[in-house]
């Protein structure tokens, strides 16, 4: 998983179960790097990429995925040293 740009932890309630049903097709700037369903919390979390939090809410909410929180976050695993590692088939 390679994150260059800035990285946001998006959660969106899902009492209705549809869980990642809908996935957003995000443009431009902002892309959806990776989503989980917590089906006991009833809430989706997914991990995007973009410009600024005002710009994530405002491509999310037009792609019809209202998001309920937006914050900034940070990729523990793997680590961009990781998975350049594991690109090139070496051992990190």
């Amino acid at each position: 998983m390679t994150v260059t740009g800035r990285l946001f932890a998006v959660e969106r309630y899902d009492a209705d179960g549809s869980g990642g049903a809908a996935l957003p097709q995000l443009p431009g700037a902002v892309r959806l790097v990776a989503a989980v369903r917590l089906p006991a919390d009833e809430v989706v979390l997914a991990l995007v990429e973009g410009p600024d939090a005002d710009t994530v809410i405002q491509v999310t909410t037009q792609a019809d995925w209202r998001p309920d929180r937006v914050e900034p976050a940070v990729l523990l695993y793997p680590t961009q040293d990781r998975a350049a590692h594991a690109r090139e088939g070496e051992q990190p």
